[in-house]
């Protein structure tokens, strides 16, 4: 009995303190990342013993490659286990050097590229270096789910520009220019696009670039790590117009094309004033990122990205059936995605349907209504600007995408 109260009182004391404790404003202002919520909701469904279908996050379901593996063993042997320099070995950098050049034509030296945590702490180094309290950032939408909430953390404001579906996603150089007011210092974009697949062409790119070269004061993130996924050919980056190149800061990693989603490394190529700003940053709050992570992203980058062939062929495969599939479900409504791993289908048919006592109002409620009635979990197009849509990963197998595009087409037919 003694014991009981002795935890009674504490769950008290804790709960007394809970509640005197305030969180900050900026955490409150911030939202879940919705991948990562429909995740971990995925696999408490899966631990309750429901036979749940994940496509909702963005992850190659590949394994690295065993010369990758096999260049981090050999860096543990080699005792590279100590603090690295801040933005990164001097030999990744350099290697990171050279793959901007073969690849895309872009001239960065070491001096210029900061190795991070991760693409997306690259792109929050930008983010806090560059914008204050009032600052406006451009972000066209759909957009990825972090780059909102990391400008607002930033303290600036989030100026989106809508591509519908009907321009395949894609914004021009007279909707930004449109957007572009004194207040603004920066864009934030992807190409190919997460979440929607879209890649910019050459053409449009400049399209853009005649624009922003009237506002030198803009920096522009061109977010490209998902370049190599990529089923029309050669990646475009946007710092490859000389008259901006100064205006651009180009991010990449090793997660996606080179399936290392958990060795968490990502990097840019900037300007130098912001890549010195950027390794200021992540000093305060990271330091240098893992040692036998960098020495294995050594391999990626020296390596020629033909090895990734079989994967890209792969990825290609499950696209064309997953479109195949959807274009057999009416009221479904999909353009034709051309790079990453992402179909975002309109259903905005849906809204206002109803099944077993469960109304469709918005994209949210028809991803619950597909986990509950389909047992797959998507990610609704609200969480990247969207609202009409809904995000669906082919980051999987073929016969689990069959079976999970069967459950939707029979789940989607019982709404009326």
């Amino acid at each position: 009995m003694r014991v009981l109260l002795s935890l009674s009182l504490l769950k008290f004391v804790q709960i007394i303190i809970e509640v005197m404790i305030q969180l900050s404003e900026r955490l409150m202002a911030m939202e879940e990342s919705a991948t990562i919520a429909m995740s971990r909701k995925s696999r408490e469904l899966k631990a309750e013993g429901k036979d749940i279908i994940s496509l909702s996050l963005g992850e190659p379901d590949f394994f690295t490659p065993q010369f990758i593996k096999d260049a981090a063993l050999d860096a543990m042997n080699k005792n590279f286990t100590l603090y690295t320099p801040v933005p990164g070995y001097d030999d990744l950098r350099e290697s990171i050097s050279e793959k901007f050049k073969r690849d895309n034509n872009l001239i960065y030296t070491k001096e210029q590229i900061v190795v991070s945590t991760g693409a997306k702490q690259s792109i929050a180094n930008v983010v806090l270096s560059i914008i204050g309290p009032g600052d406006e950032v451009i972000v066209p939408a759909p957009y990825w789910v972090s780059y909102v909430e990391i400008v607002k953390v930033a303290e600036g404001i989030p100026v989106i520009i809508n591509a519908g579906i009907e321009n395949d996603f894609k914004i021009n150089g007279a909707q930004l220019e449109a957007a572009i007011t004194p207040r603004t210092k920066m864009m934030v974009f992807s190409t190919p696009c997460n979440p929607t697949g879209s890649v910019y062409t050459k053409e449009e790119l400049k399209d853009l670039a005649d624009v922003l070269v009237k506002y030198p004061h803009i920096v522009v993130i061109s977010d490209e790590i998902y370049e190599h996924i990529n089923f029309i050919g050669k990646h475009e980056s946007l710092a490859q117009f000389p008259e901006i190149y100064n205006q651009v800061v180009t991010v990449n990693g090793v997660s996606k094309a080179w399936a290392m989603t958990g060795w968490r490394l990502g990097y840019i190529g900037a300007p130098k004033l912001i890549a010195d700003a950027c390794t200021k940053v992540q000093g305060q709050f990271t330091s240098g990122t893992c040692s036998i992570t960098q020495k294995a992203a050594i391999a990626a980058m020296k390596a020629d990205p033909i090895v990734l062939k079989d994967m890209i062929s792969a990825f290609n495969n499950r696209r064309k059936l997953v479109l195949t599939a959807l274009d057999q479900m009416e009221g479904v409504h999909a353009n034709v995605p051309v790079g990453a791993f992402y179909v975002f289908p309109d259903i905005s048919a849906f809204f206002g349907k109803s099944y077993n006592g469960f109304k469709v109002n918005n994209a949210d409620d028809l991803c619950l209504y597909l986990l509950s009635e389909a047992l797959v979990a998507l990610v609704t197009g609200d969480a990247f600007g969207d609202a009409n849509c809904i995000r669906i990963s082919y980051a999987a197998s073929e016969v689990t995408l069959t079976d999970a595009m069967n459950r939707i087409k029979i789940a989607l037919v019982k709404l009326n």
